[in-house]
């Protein structure tokens, strides 16, 4: 038992198995081995590792961004004149990645709380009865009395007062001047797994650089300074048109970097899509076109309090940044080595497949691949002609008949 245990470890510890070949001289497996090989060598090498860049580890950015606007606008409505600057049309005053800038706009001054018709269409009435007390109209400005006005035929309202028309909209847009406004925007980004920070402003923008330059896709692609009505351009607006009703824009800071390369090769590049409101759409398929909001400034008149409503219509602008770093790394890199050597395995299956079961010489080619073998006892009952269980049972009396004193003691009870 000590030298088979002895064996058994020995056998384990200093032996070597490797799988037996067959080599196989034929012109048409060959071809297809070599050219599936192939096929997977251009996949390892051309997708893996030059396309997708399998041998280097990733990672996204934390970002932050801060926007500022510069501009100033006019306007002259009936005879009233007013300047329009940064605290004006800019909302949220903030600076924040997300913001609206004011393109045009309705306005209703001088409301205060009180009882007044409400406009046509929105609470029509020929009597009384038409006005439920204390109703509500989603659409509505306020709380019906329950008096219909004979003079607009529409019903009371409690509400501010006089209620806002905003049927018809400034055509052109009274903030046309907002075209010529330029956008700030302040970028950094941290990659945590390399330990890498970047800003868009690059080491080649300084203090007159940004006092001069206007972004240009092609002249000054890393001016971080945009005139609106170029942003509007490259998303596909027309100005005039998103002014008028209003819309929203997508500037999107890409960061893709190398950084197996120079860090200054780390740079921003910028894309301006059009989110929504898209006035190129076909009027029939247009559901709410735009982009608006209100807004009031409260104050007081004579011991009254009042306000200024204002119906805002602007381009949204949503600033996104998008980021992407890759460095190289040996794990990574194995990983892609070691599956595209698995890879390799499929051209030796295919090639099996073709000899075993498509080709002519099969059967020839199945005697080379395989060997069969059968145990010493069925090889000797098959020579014999034997069943299984008549060999073994002549096989057992066989060996009992050798063992020493025990054939005599059947002989004797036997006798």
């Amino acid at each position: 038992m000590r030298n088979q245990i002895t064996n058994a470890l020995s056998d384990f510890f200093f032996e070597y198995e490797t799988p037996r070949q067959v080599l196989v001289r034929n012109r048409r497996v060959g071809v297809v081995c070599r050219l599936i090989q192939l096929g997977v060598l251009a996949y390892i090498i051309g997708w893996v590792f030059i396309y997708e860049k399998g041998y280097q580890s990733t990672d996204t950015a934390i970002s932050s961004v801060f926007t500022k606007m510069k501009g100033v606008g006019y306007t002259n409505t009936s005879g009233y004149e007013r300047v329009w600057d940064v605290a004006d049309y800019v909302f949220p005053s903030q600076g924040d990645s997300s913001f609206v800038v004011m393109t045009n706009y309705i306005i209703t001054e001088g409301q205060m709380m009180g009882k007044c018709p409400e406009l046509e269409g929105k609470h029509n009435c020929s009597s009384d009865s038409d006005c439920e007390v204390g109703a509500f109209k989603r659409t509505g400005h306020g709380q019906m009395t329950g008096v219909c006005v004979n003079s607009t035929k529409t019903c009371e309202v409690l509400a501010w007062c006089p209620v806002e028309d905003d049927h018809s909209i400034p055509d052109p847009p009274l903030l046309m001047s907002a075209e010529n406004y330029t956008l700030f925007i302040k970028n950094s980004v941290t990659f945590p797994l390399f330990g890498v920070k970047r800003s868009n402003l690059v080491e080649s923008i300084d203090g007159d650089y940004i006092g001069k330059c206007l972004y240009d896709p092609k002249k000054d692609p890393l001016c971080p300074i945009f005139k609106l009505g170029d942003i509007i351009k490259l998303s596909g607006f027309n100005f005039k048109t998103i002014a008028k009703e209003g819309g929203a824009i997508g500037i999107v800071v890409e960061w893709t970097c190398n950084l197996d390369m120079d860090i200054k090769q780390c740079e921003p590049e910028y894309h301006f899509h059009a989110l929504y409101g898209n006035p190129g759409e076909k009027e029939d398929v247009k559901a709410s076109v735009g982009y608006n909001f209100r807004y009031a400034k409260h104050y007081m008149e004579d011991k009254i309090q009042k306000r200024t409503l204002l119906k805002v219509f602007g381009i949204r602008f949503d600033i996104i940044v998008q980021s992407l770093a890759r460095k190289f790394d040996i794990i990574p890199t194995l990983t892609a080595i070691g599956s595209g050597v698995g890879i390799f395995g499929v051209a030796t299956v295919v090639c099996d497949l073709v000899l075993l079961y498509l080709l002519p010489k099969r059967e020839f080619y199945k005697n080379m691949k395989f060997k069969y073998t059968d145990t010493p006892a069925q090889q000797d009952s098959e020579s014999l002609g034997l069943d299984t269980s008549v060999y073994y049972t002549i096989e057992a009396n066989a060996r009992q008949a050798q063992v020493p004193g025990k054939s005599n003691v059947s002989a004797q009870t036997g006798s």
